[in-house]
């Protein structure tokens, strides 16, 4: 057995955020906001170049305000890629709202053709979608949006695992009316946990944030005309951010080359590593892949915790989880076959090639046992 384990997606710092945090606690500004959550939401803002951010408890939360400042409410359908994980979808049941769940195409995103054959069968048009860029890469977003802007629906972009992803060279997340990122403890940088709701519109920004405090009116009492939401990122998490931001583009970068080990190491075994759109940089999140058919990943993730490495099979579709049983869905067997087949790759950003290389050959002895 491997003596030191091998993770899928580790926290990796990098070097000041004990120094950050010092200073959060020198000042004794520890609860939520204080110096340090302005300046990771300008962090934010300078590296995707959009107009307004907002630092949230979570990636989850963000999508829920993003939701509710634009009206979602009980009965409103709101579509979503099915290929994802509960917490893209989560918020839609937070609101009352219906769900209905798009397939994958051959990008393993959410399919444009699906995504309009759903308008043509909905009885009631869709209020906003919620577009999930998996894995780090980034969703075919130019036909999405002429399709949303043509059918009046709010673009919500899903980029908790794609923050340093670029498509046509803007950043993922500000291409929507909404964009999240997540900064749980396995994404590419993290803050244990939090998030951050981007948006081009000030006004929504400006009523989340009145939301994710509470809905406090402007009074030195406490009143309320609304209720809102604990959803603040503390001070302390946010000094890590901050950190976190200073690294941002060297964490992409060896991700991608642990990728390209991968690829190189992989060639020649009938691997499908997910695809890289054109004119895209994905982020390279996870190195995830489909397996030849014949191999169950569930059977491959067994073996490789043998050896005590973390694998671990991709997303099972919303629309196959007995939560969302008698949910609408428009779906081809894209995601399903995915999901059946695929496995994610150890990715974390402190991986060297003589580990990386360690990891191929168990999978490609596992494959030519197989």
């Amino acid at each position: 057995m491997n003596k030191n384990r091998i993770f899928l997606s580790p926290p990796e710092m990098g070097g000041n955020e004990q120094n950050y945090i010092k200073q959060v606690f020198e000042s004794n500004y520890i609860a939520p906001l204080g110096a340090f959550v302005d300046r990771f939401e300008e962090s934010i803002k300078s590296y995707t170049q959009c107009s307004h951010a907002l630092a949230l408890s979570s990636g989850t939360a963000a999508l829920h305000l993003a939701l509710r400042v634009t009206g979602v409410r009980a009965g409103d359908i709101v579509l979503a890629s099915s290929f994802t994980f509960i917490g893209s979808v989560a918020a839609i049941l937070y609101q009352k709202a219906e769900p209905v769940f798009i397939d994958s195409d051959n990008s393993w995103n959410l399919s444009p053709l699906l995504l309009k054959k759903a308008l043509t069968m909905l009885k009631k048009p869709p209020k906003a979608l919620i577009l999930t860029h998996l894995y780090g890469q980034c969703a075919q977003l130019q036909e999405i949006i002429e399709i949303c802007r043509n059918e009046n629906i709010i673009l919500i972009e899903d980029a908790a695992e794609s923050l340093g992803a670029f498509y046509h060279n803007k950043s993922s997340g500000t291409f929507g009316d909404f964009g999240v990122f997540s900064f749980n403890g396995n994404k590419i940088i993290t803050t244990s946990g939090g998030g951050m709701l981007l948006s081009p519109y000030k006004d929504f920004i400006e009523q989340a944030r009145f939301l994710s405090t509470q809905a406090k009116e402007p009074f030195i009492h406490y009143e309320h005309n609304t209720y809102g939401y604990n959803y603040r990122l503390s001070n302390i998490l946010a000094a890590i951010g901050v950190g976190q931001m200073e690294v941002l583009e060297q964490r992409v970068l060896k991700r991608r080359q642990i990728f390209e080990w991968y690829a190189q190491e992989l060639e020649g075994c009938h691997i499908e590593f997910m695809p890289e759109l054109p004119n895209t940089r994905g982020n390279r999140w996870l190195s995830t892949i489909k397996l030849p058919a014949h191999i169950n990943p569930k059977t491959v993730v067994e073996l490789f915790e043998k050896h005590n490495i973390e694998t671990r099979p991709l997303w099972k579709p919303m629309h196959l989880q007995p939560l969302f049983t008698d949910t609408q869905k428009v779906i081809d067997g894209t995601s399903e076959e995915l999901f059946l087949h695929g496995l994610c790759l150890p990715s974390g950003g402190a991986m060297n090639k003589e580990q990386v290389c360690f990891v191929a050959d168990i999978l490609k002895d596992i494959i030519r046992k197989s």
